[in-house]
């Protein structure tokens, strides 16, 4: 899967880099990132007209609210709905209650910081065919697929609307993703190296307990190095990708909507 380990370093494959995209999935889209600012917990203010204060009659009749404010772009309540209803095509998920409001918002707030850096450098627009062939795919991942029979237009058609959104809905929200992966490939797949010592390092102290405490017999270092490399490698990429979106919330302007709170 991965180039074989030389002497002085490993580099990192083509198969290691959709390793780390993976893994990128699960730190942009699954496992929110810490916020730069210690926040109060998750409130909703209403969407009124500028210069307006809302009165008991606006807030029966409020459509929308706002959640928070990131460089000037707004986080509404329903785009946490509508996050959470897209965890449906998020087949290897698996945080259940872990995923609450709050989280949902956290990590809103992160795919904005880095879709606003992303549109400050153009690349060319991912096609419509690129799309429908990892959707393509994606439909025989899913579990609950199987009772829509998704492998049929009509079937697949069927499970989008039960998630609620439309064909086109899905198709925009799967292109902005592809869109936030490449651009977080590119930003940080040049500086990453795996050194042989780090590979055995993890072997000795990190899989061989694990092993022992099973009281299983380990695979040899040389046939799961690759495995191991691919774990390294997810771990930096993590870690830059902490270090940047923290560095981010600094230098911009972050704010979450506190009890009663209508942002401007």
């Amino acid at each position: 899967m991965m180039n074989a380990i030389t002497n002085t370093r490993v580099t990192v494959s083509a198969e290691s880099r959709r390793s780390v995209l993976t893994a990128l999935l699960l730190l942009v889209f699954v496992a929110p990132h810490c916020m730069a600012q210690a926040a109060a917990p998750v409130s909703f203010a209403p969407v009124v007209a500028q210069g307006t204060t809302p009165s008991n009659e606006d807030r029966g009749t409020v459509l929308d609210q706002v959640v928070a404010v990131v460089n000037g772009d707004l986080i509404l309540e329903s785009d946490v709905d509508e996050e959470r209803r897209f965890e449906a095509f998020q087949p290897f998920n698996n945080h259940g209650a872990s995923f609450t409001r709050d989280k949902i918002v956290e990590r809103l707030i992160d795919r904005s910081l880095i879709l606003q850096q992303a549109k400050l450098q153009p690349e060319t627009p991912i096609t419509d065919a690129e799309v429908n062939a990892q959707l393509a795919t994606l439909k025989k991942d899913i579990p609950a697929c199987k009772e829509y029979d998704c492998e049929t237009d009509a079937g697949w058609q069927r499970f989008v609307a039960a998630q609620g959104f439309t064909m086109p809905e899905l198709m925009e929200r799967w292109r902005e993703r592809m869109e936030l992966l490449r651009f977080i490939e590119l930003r940080f797949k040049m500086g990453i190296r795996i050194l042989p010592a780090e590979i055995k390092t993890y072997y000795d102290k990190t899989l061989l307990p694990a092993y022992a405490a099973r009281k299983t017999t380990p695979p040899k270092l040389d046939t799961i190095s690759d495995r191991i490399q691919e774990i390294l490698l997810q771990q930096q990429v993590g870690a830059l990708l902490d270090d940047w979106l923290q560095s981010l919330k600094a230098q911009g302007s972050v704010r979450m909507a506190k009890p009663g709170e209508v942002l401007p």
